[in-house]
């Protein structure tokens, strides 16, 4: 649905337009109203207005001016001109400056709101063109190792999608030329003491090191390579699918080795190399991954220029990590963002992967639940609840010790107060939501016969128009100028009911310059003018039943 702004110096016109024309029908969710090209201009610069229908000749900024300060400023805003003249040359300026449609007053409401509907299907061929396949395409090509190295890092970070999905991003990306069923993962890291060689800018080596990898492995591999958040250089590389040689795990070593020596031969740098044996893709890559990066720490740390697989680091003993529990997002990050499905997710996926292992050891059981107990609590303070309050009586069950003493137990616990901490704050935003909407509807009865605008109450309740708009009528279903387009009616009836003041004076307190425009109005919503609603009433005597 599109937002228009109707402009035009007779105030009698606008209100008009804005009142009697169905907007709706003509696919306008918002109309706003200026009554000169300056006024326009301050509600553009506030409001995302796609479609501006104004008066050719206005006093001051003309309708042509304005239509080229909107050419300048927002160039996708469609403008129809509106004027009392046939004059050839205003016809002829309205096409120099773009305009979609000039139309002669008055206007009849067929003409407007097909001009209007045309504005918007023009929009939308604009927008469909800047989506087409076609630049995407070119898009793609454009910001294609960006574009690859942020994929991949996804993938790193058990951020998986699903196969189908995967497989069209990454055919897109034009990585099908490899035999991604399965794939090898090489990290180089570039020690410092590569900084100390030459005083050039170290960016063109990094490059270098890329080209160098992609020659020595590139006859057979299809290369895939992404920086880490670590500063690490990761390549994941499949078999070419047209090279005779499948995985050959010796020549994959021997050659990353050798790529090793050639950086420190021709590029005069010391680089530190990490390989590991060939992972099912994708679902093996971001374990893999994450050993390998394990192992840079643990095995390696400051020391320069070593080269290890990672089978020499004996990491496979011992205890493993819960992988769900700490790949991203972070557990704090969904309760930030209120990602509740997300989370009940992560830990079913977490559950799932203690089950797997052994039935998961008390150890294991204390690691989540020291994990989840921090995270309620960090949501629960931030929200200036105290987390006994928050959990009731599963409270008590985080002061034993221990806690918990099966998977079941904990999972039960956790996905009770998961949800009840869920219902508990939906519960606060509804009502936060409740209390907002009820102040914009006291603040809109009390300034009914004051100065009210959308803008005003935005500043009241210290929200952006946009935003307090989008926000009313998710909430009440209504949009925010019907609301209070109603309360004027209904403060009409009752002034026109209940007082002596002239329908002049009653337009004039309910913020319409013209008595007209407040006579189409009133008629609009009771069927009759004010004068004879007035009449209507005044022959009804007291204790009389209207009819």
């Amino acid at each position: 649905m599109a937002q228009l702004l109707i402009v035009d110096d007779e105030a009698h016109v606008v209100d008009r337009l804005a009142a009697t024309v169905d907007w709706q029908a003509a696919g306008v969710e918002q109309v706003f109203k200026a009554y000169s090209g300056v006024e326009a201009l301050e509600l553009l610069r506030q409001f995302s207005i796609d479609i501006v229908v104004s008066d050719i000749r206005m006093p001051g900024m003309s309708g042509l001016e304005l239509i080229a300060e909107i050419r300048g400023s927002w160039p996708k805003t469609k403008c129809i001109l509106l004027s009392g003249y046939s004059d050839f040359n205003y016809a002829k300026e309205a096409i120099r400056h773009q305009a979609e449609a000039y139309l002669l007053k008055p206007v009849k409401e067929e003409e407007l709101t097909a001009a209007v509907r045309s504005a918007i299907g023009k929009l939308e061929e604009e927008w469909e063109e800047v989506i087409s396949q076609q630049r995407l395409s070119y898009v793609v090509k454009e910001n294609l190792p960006l574009m690859r190295a942020s994929l991949l890092l996804d993938l790193l970070q058990g951020r998986i999608p699903e196969e189908a999905a995967l497989r069209e991003k990454m055919g897109l990306l034009e990585l099908s030329g490899g035999e991604w069923s399965r794939c090898s993962l090489m990290i180089v890291r570039l020690d410092e003491l590569f900084l100390q060689y030459g005083p050039q800018n170290p960016e063109w080596k990094e490059y270098a090191i890329g080209n160098m990898a992609g020659e020595l492995f590139g006859p057979r591999y299809a290369i895939w390579p992404a920086k880490d958040a670590y500063g690490y250089y990761v390549y994941a590389m499949a078999p070419r699918r047209d090279s005779p040689h499948g995985h050959d795990a010796a020549w994959f070593e021997r050659t990353a080795a050798d790529l090793q020596t050639a950086v420190s031969s021709y590029l005069k740098a010391k680089i530190s190399v990490m390989v590991c044996k060939e992972g099912r893709f994708p679902e093996e890559i971001p374990g893999l991954y994450g050993r390998l990066v394990d192992s840079f720490r643990g095995r390696i740390g400051d020391e320069r220029e070593l080269f290890m697989r990672l089978e020499d680091t004996g990491l496979d003993a011992g205890i493993k990590p819960l992988e769900s529990l700490y790949e991203p997002p972070a557990l704090i990050r969904l309760f930030d963002a209120g990602k509740w499905s997300e989370m009940e997710n992560k830990l079913q996926r977490v559950y799932a992967e203690l089950e797997s292992d052994g039935a998961g050891s008390q150890e294991l059981l204390l690691e989540v639940y020291f994990t989840l107990a921090g995270a309620y609590a960090y949501i629960a303070h931030k929200n200036g609840r105290q987390l006994s309050d928050l959990l009731g009586g599963d409270y008590a069950a985080m002061t034993e010790a221990p806690p918990f003493r099966s998977v079941n137990q904990l999972k039960e616990w956790s996905l009770r107060t998961l949800r009840r901490i869920r219902e508990d704050m939906q519960k606060e935003t509804k009502d936060s939501r409740a209390d907002l909407i009820r102040s914009i509807q006291r603040y809109v009865e009390e300034q009914i016969t004051g100065s009210l605008s959308l803008q005003a109450v935005a500043d009241r309740v210290h929200l952006h128009p946009v935003y307090l708009s989008k926000l009313y009528k998710l909430e009440t279903g209504e949009n925010l100028s019907d609301y209070m387009q109603a309360a004027r009616m209904a403060k009409a009836e009752e002034l026109l009911k209940g007082s002596s003041a002239k329908i002049y004076e009653i337009a004039a307190s309910l913020g319409y310059q013209r008595p007209h425009s407040f006579n189409f109005a009133f008629k609009k919503q009771f069927g009759m003018t004010p004068q004879e609603y007035r009449d209507l009433y005044a022959d009804v005597q007291p204790g009389t039943p209207t009819k």
